[in-house]
């Protein structure tokens, strides 16, 4: 991968766009990344090690906090918060949905929530630590209820995901390790596989911070990996210079879904005081991975540009060839399928996507509504299966809305 300069002047200098606020470095440069092992890790297998490395979304150590705070709101005694809350909630009602204000909106109302916390009866005499599990409640509940609004609203998000999802696609096909320069001896499958998957479980989630825990324990996954080989091979750890280009690698094999939207949640919604130190560092990292892929070019591979180039026209027949077999998404990867999906919208399944309607026959009218009525379903039942991921949390919110 070559670079006119370190990973942080090359990839890891973002905007400071109101969107991407969150991510100024405070106190810790892009060049020097957590090299605090977690618990006995440096004694582990790199695969061992990773396991331990940050609680998951779905273990029940990541759960207690929202469940107590539900809890706590169904108390008599709890009324008056619960009706700041729902009077914030309605309040977005009565305009119309824009993502940047919205979340200046949202983080007021922590804060403004953290002092009547800290005051009211039911967390009288609470530690620090207390308050926090109880505002990290809060934030899960606000966000679940406003997640439809708030999480790639727009159609400008909705665009950027799909083309980052595209690029990664054909990316996939002949990006390999040493392109990223990424030297063989921090080559290991099972701990890169292992973050794959990490990182591919953000879209389950609806609340920052299990997004964010996903991103963390996909980063931790690599530096447990790193601080391992630096001890076993007695080599020195060179900071992001091997941190970013493998976390790069590992977001084109993963090709998380809907990353751009993704990472613009977290760095909206997510409490600001929580996007410090090691959080801010990795969320950095992937941001600078993301925008890596959106403007790679031959030069970022190590290429010459016509091998550029003839790689990507190959990648994009491939894709074409793959469009047009019946059984060519059988036993291909997750992310081969969703490609062949997007490509479909605008291939042979869908013909009138540049007709004009006053050139349609009747009998084409017909079949485009049935072709209408094949993608409704299918997102319905898409929509269904991922939203079942959390419906026992759902049904908790819903029990606390009548109470």
């Amino acid at each position: 991968m070559t670079q006119t300069g370190s990973p942080r002047t090359r990839h890891g200098t973002v905007p400071t766009s109101a969107s991407q606020r969150n991510c100024e470095p405070t106190g810790q440069t892009q060049t020097d990344p957590p090299t605090r092992p977690h618990a006995d890790t440096t004694r582990q297998s790199p695969a061992a090690a990773c396991e331990v490395a940050m609680e998951s979304p779905t273990s029940a150590a990541s759960r207690p906090d929202f469940y107590d705070f539900l809890d706590r709101m169904r108390r008599p005694a709890a009324a008056d918060l619960f009706r700041s809350i729902k009077s914030f909630l309605v309040s977005f009602s009565f305009h119309e949905p824009n993502t940047e204000e919205d979340g200046s909106k949202v983080q007021a109302f922590f804060t403004e929530m953290e002092g009547a916390i800290r005051d009211h009866p039911l967390w009288a005499n609470a530690t620090n630590q207390e308050i926090d599990h109880a505002i990290e409640g809060l934030e899960k509940y606000i966000m679940t209820k406003l997640f439809d609004r708030t999480f790639g609203a727009s159609s400008e998000d909705a665009i950027t995901d799909m083309e980052i999802s595209e690029k990664i696609s054909l990316l996939q096909q002949f990006v390999k390790p040493h392109h990223l320069d990424i030297p063989k001896v921090l080559h290991n499958e099972a701990s890169w596989l292992l973050a794959v998957k990490e990182l591919q479980k953000i879209n389950s989630f609806k609340a920052p911070r299990e997004k964010l825990l996903c991103i963390m324990s996909c980063c931790q996954v690599i530096n447990n990996l790193l601080l391992n080989i630096s001890m076993s091979n007695d080599r020195t750890l060179s900071g992001a210079d091997e941190f970013l280009p493998i976390l790069i690698y590992i977001t084109i094999k993963a090709n998380p879904p809907q990353l751009h939207s993704n990472l613009k949640f977290v760095q909206l919604f997510r409490r600001e005081t929580k996007l410090v130190s090691e959080v801010e560092y990795y969320l950095t990292n992937l941001i600078s991975a993301k925008m890596f892929i959106i403007d790679v070019n031959a030069r970022s591979l190590s290429m010459e540009e016509s091998e550029f180039q003839k790689h990507m026209e190959s990648a994009r027949l491939a894709t074409k060839i793959s469009v047009a077999s019946p059984s060519s998404s059988q036993g291909l990867p997750t992310y081969t399928r969703a490609h062949k999906e997007e490509t479909d919208l605008a291939g042979s399944r869908f013909p009138f996507m540049d007709s004009e309607t006053e050139s349609l026959s009747p009998g084409e009218v017909k079949q485009l509504h049935d072709l209408y009525r094949q993608v409704v379903t299918r997102y319905t039942l898409l929509s269904k299966a991922l939203r079942k991921l959390s419906i026992d949390e759902d049904q908790l919110l819903s029990s606390v809305d009548d109470s």
